[in-house]
C-alpha cells in the first residue's frame, strides 16, 4: 500500500509540475494587460513602467521561474486590477463554488442512480424509455440555455425562486456558506440542478448499463430462482457490484462540477471562482488566471489520488495488479 500511494504522489507532483508550465505559457504568452490598465495617452516611457512594476518586462522564462519560486511559498502572484493576493481573491470565492458544486452532485447521485436501477431493471417498460430519452436531452441541452429557461419559468413566470445570487450567508470554522438558511436552499436550487442536468445523465447511463450487465451474470439469475424479491435483488446483489465503478466516476465528475462551473456561474450571477475567472479574463488579469487554473489543476489531482485510493480499498485487486514488478 505504501509503494502504491508513493507512486501516486509522484505521478501527482509531476502532472503538477507539466501543468503548470502549459498553463503560464498559455496565458501569459497572450495580450497584453498593460493595454488595458493604463490610459490610451500614454507615453511608452509610463507603458515601460508599468509593465516593469508588474514583472512583464522580463522574458518569459524568467516570469515562470519566479512564479515557480513564490509558488512553493504559497503565493500565485498578485491581482493585477485589485492589488490583492490573487489566492486569497479565489479562496474567497472557493466556498461559493464547492457548495455548488457539492449541491450539484446530490443532486445527480439523488437521481441518477434510482433512475439508472429502474431503467436497467425494465428496460422496455414506458419509464424505462422516457428515463434513457430524458438523459440524452441532458447530454445535448447547452448548459447556458437550460439556465436561462430555468430562470424564466420558475424566476420570472412562477416567480417560486430567485433568479441569481447566493443569498445569506453564516459563519461556519471561518467560511460563509448558504445553505443553513430557507432563503440559502432557495438560491442554489437552480444553479444546482443546471449544473448537475448534464452529471444526473451521465450517472443515469452508467448505472443502467451498470444494471444490465449484472442482471445477466448466474448468481442474479440464482437469486431469482431462488425467489427473492426484486428489491432484495436489486439493493443487495445488483447495487453492491456496480457501486465501484459508479463510485469512482462519480469521484472524477466532482472535479469537472468544480471545473466547468463557469457557466452556470456566469448565468446564475452566483459568486463563485468561475464568475472570478471571467471577470478576470475581461481585464486580462493574468494572475487570478494563472492561480484559479492551478488551483483546479490541484484540486484534479486530490481527487484522482482520493479516487485511486478508495478504488484501491474497494478492489483489492487493483492494488494487488499496481504491486506487481
Amino acid at each position: 500500500m505504501t509503494a502504491f500511494l508513493l507512486r501516486r504522489l509522484l505521478q501527482a507532483i509531476a502532472a503538477l509540475f507539466a501543468m503548470s508550465v502549459l498553463v503560464f505559457v498559455a496565458v501569459y504568452a497572450i495580450g497584453n494587460p498593460v493595454e488595458i490598465f493604463i490610459s490610451p495617452q500614454a507615453d511608452q516611457a509610463e507603458i515601460a513602467r508599468t509593465m516593469a512594476s508588474l514583472g512583464l518586462d522580463r522574458p518569459l522564462w524568467q516570469q515562470y521561474l519566479g512564479f515557480i519560486g513564490h509558488a512553493l511559498q504559497g503565493d500565485l502572484g498578485r491581482s493585477f486590477a485589485q492589488g490583492m493576493p490573487a489566492l486569497s481573491l479565489i479562496g474567497e470565492r472557493m466556498p461559493a463554488t464547492f457548495e455548488l458544486a457539492i449541491g450539484a452532485l446530490v443532486i445527480s447521485v439523488l437521481f441518477g442512480i434510482p433512475l439508472g436501477l429502474w431503467a436497467g431493471f425494465r428496460p422496455d417498460s414506458w419509464a424505462g424509455r422516457s428515463i434513457m430519452t430524458g438523459s440524452i436531452l441532458g447530454f445535448s441541452l447547452p448548459t447556458f440555455w437550460v439556465g436561462l429557461m430555468l430562470i424564466m419559468l420558475f424566476a420570472v413566470y412562477l416567480g417560486w425562486l430567485p433568479a441569481s445570487g447566493r443569498g445569506p450567508t453564516r459563519e461556519v470554522f471561518g467560511v460563509g456558506v448558504s445553505i443553513f438558511s430557507v432563503e440559502g436552499w432557495r438560491h442554489l436550487l437552480l444553479p444546482a440542478f443546471n449544473l448537475a442536468l448534464y452529471k444526473v445523465s451521465l450517472i443515469i447511463r452508467l448505472t443502467r448499463a451498470g444494471t444490465r450487465e449484472a442482471l445477466a451474470q448466474d448468481y442474479v439469475k440464482f437469486a431469482r430462482a431462488k425467489g427473492l424479491a426484486s428489491s432484495r435483488i436489486v439493493g443487495v446483489h445488483v447495487l453492491k457490484n456496480i457501486l465501484v465503478p459508479i463510485v469512482t466516476v462519480i469521484g472524477l465528475e466532482f472535479g469537472s462540477l468544480i471545473a466547468f462551473a463557469v457557466v452556470t456561474e456566469s448565468v446564475f450571477a452566483w459568486p463563485g471562482m468561475g464568475k472570478l475567472l471571467i471577470d478576470s479574463i475581461d481585464v486580462l488579469d493574468r494572475p487570478v488566471i494563472v492561480a484559479y487554473l492551478m488551483v483546479v489543476v490541484v484540486v484534479f489531482i486530490v481527487i484522482n489520488l482520493v479516487v485511486d485510493l478508495l478504488y484501491s480499498v474497494l478492489d483489492p485487486r487493483v492494488r494487488t495488479a499496481e504491486e506487481r514488478p
